[in-house]
C-alpha cells in the first residue's frame, strides 16, 4: 500500500493535484515509496505419510481434465526425485493408489505397465518422493518428503492433472528396492530426469517431456527386468535387458547395470564385468558416474561383506582399464554422510578419494598425471537423511568426472 503524505500548514492542497490527475509526489519531485515486497507464502505444513498421499492422490484424480468416461491408466514406477531409484517406500505409495482408484475412482482401469499396454497411449501416472528441507534452506535437514503426481496423456502428449503434498518422515522407508540396493552405480540418466521433469518441472497443459515420451516403451522393458530381478528371476531378468537394448531409445545406464546385475546373480563374472565396461563407457561418455563403494565407518578400508565375494577389485580393474583406453583424465571426488564433524568428513572424503587414485594408479600405470583426487565430505548429499544404511548409501559414493588433462 502506498502511504501519501500531507504536510499540514502548506499553502497548497496536495491531495487536490488528484482531481487533476496529477499526483501530489509528481509535483513535488518526491520519489514515492516503493510497495512493500510481498512476504514470501509459508512453507506447506508436511503432515502424516498416509494423509499427504491421500491428498495428492484425491487433487490428481478429482481434477482431471479428461474426456473419456472410461480411462486405461498404467502406473510408471514412482521413483525418488533425486537418485531416480524405486523404494519401498514408492511401492509403497502406488498400492495404496491403486486401493484409492478401486474403491474411489472406478472411471480409472489400472493396466499394468507393459509394452502392450503402452503401444495403446493410455494415460500414464508418474510420480517423485524426494526427501526436502520443507523450509527450502539449501543445505538444510532433510525434514520432509515432498510427494509430487501427475498424470501423463500419452494421446494428446500433455500433462492433464497433478497433485502435490508434503509428509513427515515418520513411518517411511526410502530403502532402495533389490535392484537399486545392489546396483555398482548411480543409475540416473538422461531417462530418467525426463521422467522426473514431466512429473516436477510442469503444469497442467504442459507438453510431456519428448525424451520420456519417445523411451517409454523401452522404460516399460526395463521395468520388466526390474521386477524379474527384484523377485530372483536372474535368467529372465537377462532376457528381458537383451531385449531392451535393442529396442529404441533402450541404450540407458539401466539396462547396463541390470545386465552385469543379472550377470553377476548367475555366477557369470566374465559377462558381468564385460556388462561392468560397459557400464563405465557409458557413464565416462557422459562425463560422470558414481560408483557406490562402501567403506568401513571412519576408514579409507572398504566394507567386505564376510558372506558374499567383494567386487570392488573387479571394479577397479574394469573402471583402470577403460579410463586408460580412454586416454582422458579423471576428477576422483569423495563423499560421506553426514555423521561426524564437518572437517573430519571433508578429510575423511578426500583420504578416500586418493586411495581410490592409488588403487587406479597401481591396476594401471598409464593413469599416473592422469588422475586428481578431491574430497567434498557431507556437502554434496544425494538423500540426505542421515540414517547411514542402505537407504542413504548414495551418500557414501565416490564420482569420476571427465576432466580436462593439463597437458
Amino acid at each position: 500500500m502506498k502511504i501519501a503524505r500531507f504536510f499540514l500548514g502548506a499553502s497548497l492542497c496536495l491531495s487536490c493535484f488528484g482531481t487533476l490527475g496529477i499526483s501530489a509526489h509528481a509535483q513535488t519531485g518526491i520519489a514515492a515509496p516503493p510497495p512493500p515486497a510481498a512476504a514470501p507464502p509459508p512453507p506447506p505444513t508436511p503432515v502424516a505419510f498416509d494423509a499427504a498421499l491421500l491428498k495428492a492422490a484425491n487433487d490428481l484424480f478429482s481434477k482431471a481434465n479428461l474426456k473419456d468416461e472410461r480411462v486405461t491408466l498404467v502406473i510408471d514406477p514412482l521413483i525418488d526425485g533425486v537418485t531416480g531409484a524405486q523404494s519401498n517406500a514408492t511401492r509403497y505409495e502406488e498400492k495404496r493408489i491403486v486401493e484409492l482408484i478401486r474403491n474411489t475412482y472406478p472411471r480409472f482401469q489400472v493396466a499394468p505397465f507393459s509394452s502392450t499396454a503402452v503401444a495403446r497411449s493410455p494415460v500414464v501416472l508418474i510420480g517423485t518422493f524426494t526427501a526436502v528441507n520443507n523450509a527450502g534452506v539449501a543445505g538444510g535437514e532433510r525434514d520432509a518428503y515432498r510427494i509430487c503426481l501427475a498424470l501423463a496423456d500419452l494421446k494428446t502428449k500433455t500433462i492433464v492433472s497433478k497433485g502435490v503434498a508434503r509428509a513427515l518422515p515418520e513411518g517411511i522407508d526410502p530403502t532402495p528396492v533389490a535392484f537399486y540396493a545392489d546396483s555398482p552405480v548411480f543409475t540416473k540418466d538422461a531417462s530418467t530426469d525426463a521422467y522426473i521433469k514431466s512429473c516436477q518441472g510442469t503444469k497442467v497443459g504442459d507438453a510431456v517431456d519428448q525424451t520420456y515420451a519417445d523411451r517409454i516403451l523401452a522404460a516399460s522393458l526395463i521395468n520388466d527386468g526390474i521386477e524379474a530381478y527384484n523377485d530372483g528371476r536372474y535368467r529372465d531378468a537377462l532376457d528381458v535387458y537383451q531385449s531392451a537394448l535393442k529396442t529404441p531409445g533402450g541404450d540407458q545406464l539401466r539396462v547396463h547395470n541390470g545386465m552385469y546385475l543379472a550377470n553377476q546373480k548367475l555366477g557369470r563374472t566374465r559377462s558381468a564385468m564385460q556388462s561392468f565396461g560397459k557400464v563405465i563407457d557409458y557413464g565416462l561418455k557422459s562425463e560422470k558416474i558414481a560408483v557406490k563403494f562402501l567403506f568401513k565407518p571412519g576408514s579409507t578400508q572398504f566394507y567386505i561383506d564376510p558372506k558374499a565375494k567383494s567386487p570392488y577389485n573387479g571394479w577397479i580393474q574394469k573402471i583402470a582399464e577403460r579410463t586408460g583406453a580412454g586416454h582422458g583424465c579423471l576428477e576422483i571426488i569423495g563423499h560421506t554422510s553426514a555423521t561426524g564433524l564437518a572437517a573430519l568428513n571433508d578429510r575423511l572424503s578426500g583420504l578416500r578419494a586418493d586411495y581410490i587414485k592409488d588403487r587406479l594408479e597401481a591396476e594401471n600405470r598409464s593413469l599416473r598425471g592422469r588422475l586428481v583426487a578431491t574430497g567434498k565430505g557431507s556437502r554434496e548429499m544425494m538423500v540426505g537423511t542421515g540414517r547411514d544404511d542402505a537407504s542413504d548409501a548414495l551418500d557414501r559414493r565416490v564420482e569420476f568426472k571427465v576432466a580436462k588433462c593439463s597437458v
